[in-house]
């Protein structure tokens, strides 16, 4: 296995402290499952330290009903459950918004985003256990062993997703335990919602009949109009981002490439949630053709992304690329960054365009 450091030294990394990092798109797109190594990084502070022999979860029920769990007891008090999900930064895509206007964050590319298959006990399981009854008007909190502006990482959901049976407590990725900056030894996988409602180093969890109150759930992570910014944004009228929204991206070829006349594979992803994509068109002239692609998708795995892939003929001259998808609703895709774009940098789900050259 590499070093931290030197699994770092493979991705783009966009800061240190805290690590924040992405794989090339090329990389992203070999595997349909990311390999660990490859799988983008999201980090609001340090990566924990922790020994999973003396690590333990504490659950409140919320009804008088406390547990206190092993990993060990994760792995043999609750049945096993594997599920292929994919996990996506609420910031994926950024850049393209900082092409219109400023924005706040890392300027992720289109590589915030990775598809594993997820092994450990479901939240629901030990909901149960913990004296936990479906209802509405519910909410799980979590709490993390990383400090951000010194206090605890913290988020939630409700308890209708923390009940749903694709919703884990993870404590393996692929097949092998949790790497360090993935969460090593457990941590939440919340299936088709944004990654920062997926919470990494766990250490307690709650049921309350409110949201977090951590700033990560009451401040941040909020979708606001395009006229709001950071200095008159109202949390309280801002949109929680929860569940993630249908999107595609082309990953092969990359920005600036060089290609040769003729027929050139063009490859990517698309994902939409739990909502299956059903369509994507790609254009090899900046939207004013297109051509629909293959697409290549697991059965069985709802909250998993589509792959796609495209031969486009394409003469000389410089050419901007672009996709669109399509969702079984039959909702698609807007054209332009403007449209959506946000002081925060959240949600970019235009067009994916990149600008590539042909020659003789």
């Amino acid at each position: 296995m590499l070093s931290l450091s030197e699994r770092k030294a493979c991705l783009i990394v966009h800061g240190d402290q805290p690590y924040n990092a992405e794989p090339p798109l090329g990389r992203l797109r070999a595997s349909y499952r990311t390999p660990a190594e490859d799988f983008y990084v999201r980090s609001h502070g340090d990566v924990p330290d922790l020994d999973p022999e003396t690590w333990r979860l504490n659950v409140d029920g919320g009804a008088g009903v406390t547990l206190e769990l092993s990993l060990n007891d994760l792995r043999t008090r609750f049945p096993k459950a594997m599920v292929t999900a994919t996990m996506q930064c609420a910031g994926n895509r950024r850049a393209d918004m900082r092409a219109v206007a400023p924005v706040s964050g890392d300027p992720w590319d289109a590589g915030a985003i990775g598809t594993a298959a997820w092994t450990g006990a479901r939240l629901g399981d030990i909901l149960r256990e913990a004296g936990v009854a479906d209802a509405a008007d519910l909410h799980v909190a979590f709490e993390s062993h990383d400090m951000v502006e010194g206090r605890p990482y913290g988020a939630s959901i409700p308890l209708g997703k923390a009940m749903a049976p694709e919703t884990l407590l993870a404590y393996a990725m692929n097949g092998e335990a949790l790497l360090p900056e993935h969460g090593f030894p457990v941590r939440a996988v919340v299936p088709g919602f944004a990654g920062v409602r997926s919470p990494k180093w766990l250490r307690r969890l709650v049921v309350q009949d409110h949201p977090s109150d951590n700033p990560i759930q009451a401040d941040d992570y909020k979708l606001y109009p395009s006229d709001v910014t950071a200095e008159t944004a109202d949390r309280a009228q801002g949109h929680t981002i929860d569940t993630m929204p249908l999107n595609a991206a082309i990953c092969e070829p990359e920005r600036g490439a060089t290609l040769k006349a003729g027929r050139n594979s063009i490859r990517g992803y698309a994902v939409a949630g739990d909502r299956a994509i059903v369509r994507v068109d790609v254009s090899g002239n900046g939207g004013r053709s297109w051509m629909q692609a293959y697409l290549q998708h697991e059965p069985y795995a709802p909250f998993a992304w589509t792959f796609w892939s495209v031969e486009l003929d394409l003469p000389p001259g410089e050419h901007e690329l672009a996709v669109r998808a399509w969702d079984v609703a039959g909702q698609t895709q807007p054209a332009l960054p403007d449209d959506i774009w946000n002081h925060k940098g959240y949600l970019c789900t235009c067009w994916h365009r990149v600008q590539i050259s042909v020659t003789e």
